[in-house]
């Protein structure tokens, strides 16, 4: 029993690299989350390294679910944002199991906010797992997940829409509102911008928002005036282990 109520997930971001124990059965943390600050320039060499140092201080010697922001599919990467372009084209699988010395099968590789989206319908609000879900990451770039009735359309890149003639990103993440020095009511502004093109485009019934910045939902959240209700993620940032370690317990991957 013990091997299928935990798992070890690691989410890959463009500023930090995060890995925790999690507890498959509330879908929680166990103990502190470890965090190193991602590699510059963010090679895969130089984030496999990170990666195994945060498997390495947990003392964990079972599968490994890791994020990357990225397209993933059968466990290569086909995109990088706001990662190395190295990345592109790299089979992440064999990597991350050859520097783990773990198996393939051992390892599960998600795009990052697949795997956020994928805990928030298991463990969040049971709202979320009817109808078109769509979840969105805020962070230094914009990650999408969309689920119909809780099940996954792995990979879209709603991030990236081009929104009054710019990617959707480079306007309305997280880290834009940081680097421009925006307040929240002008940031907010940019994410309603963004989050009205997206549901005229998919008409969801619901949005989750998550990322770091879900941590300060009061200050942006209720500014947003949209047809579609919007949650902010339970699980705010952690959302991704969590999503990350429950695919490698369950050998799920896309």
């Amino acid at each position: 029993m013990e091997a299928t109520r935990r798992g070890f997930g690691i989410d890959i971001g463009g500023s930090g690299i995060k890995g925790a124990l999690v507890d498959l059965e509330k879908g929680q943390l166990i103990g502190d989350r470890i965090r190193i600050e991602t590699p510059k320039p963010s090679t895969p060499s130089a984030v496999a390294d990170v990666v195994h140092d945060i498997v390495t201080q947990a003392g964990w010697d079972g599968p490994v679910g890791v994020t990357l922001p990225a397209v993933v599919k059968k466990g290569v990467a086909h995109t990088a944002a706001n990662i190395d372009k190295q990345w592109i084209g790299t089979d992440a699988d064999a990597l991350f199991a050859k520097r783990l010395g773990r198996s393939v099968d051992q390892i599960a590789m998600l795009n990052d906010a697949d795997a956020a989206g994928m805990a928030e319908i298991r463990f969040g609000d049971p709202v979320a797992r009817k109808g078109v879900t769509a979840l969105l990451t805020f962070g230094t770039g914009i990650g999408s997940a969309v689920f119909q009735d809780g099940k996954l359309v792995p990979n879209t890149e709603f991030g990236h829409l081009e929104i009054d003639g710019h990617d959707a990103e480079k306007r309305a993440a997280a880290s834009v509102k940081d680097n421009e020095g925006l307040s929240y009511p002008e940031w907010a502004k940019r994410v309603h911008r963004y989050l009205t093109v997206l549901e005229n485009l998919i008409w969801p019934d619901l949005f989750i928002v998550g990322g770091g910045v879900s941590k300060k939902a009061e200050k942006w959240v209720p500014l947003l005036d949209i047809r579609t209700p919007v949650l902010v993620a339970s699980l705010q940032n952690n959302a991704g282990i969590v999503g990350a370690a429950a695919a490698a317990a369950e050998g799920i991957e896309h």
